[in-house]
């Protein structure tokens, strides 16, 4: 709920009221009981961040804070198990490839007669 801010254009009296959205605009002066009471263009209230820091995770459910916690668990127990199916692993081969790779025999030199 906003505070706004009110002025008396009979006494110059000025204030400020707690008030909600949704309710009217006040009209009396509640010091010369005059109806010359105005609304004011306020600058508003700012929120006012202290601390260290603030992050948007900082405010969440604790049924959020908890369900995430079983999804890190659950991911964690898994991922061992998931990285060793998905790893081949090394064997030695006898393919032809594998024999491409070997140095070749050096030619003959001539032969002189």
């Amino acid at each position: 709920m906003p505070t706004y801010e009110y002025e008396c254009d009979a006494c110059q009296h000025a204030f400020e009221e707690f008030q909600s959205f949704s309710e009217k605009v006040l009209k009396k002066c509640p010091k010369c009981k005059k109806s010359k009471l105005r609304r004011l263009f306020g600058t508003g209230s700012a929120i006012l961040f202290k601390g260290s820091g603030f992050y948007e995770t900082d405010y969440r459910s604790e049924s959020y804070k908890s369900s995430a916690s079983a999804d890190k668990e659950s991911a964690a127990k898994s991922e061992p198990a998931a990285k060793k199916d998905s790893t081949p692993t090394p064997t030695p081969s006898t393919d032809s490839k594998s024999n491409a790779a070997a140095p070749k025999p050096s030619k003959p030199s001539p032969k002189k007669d």
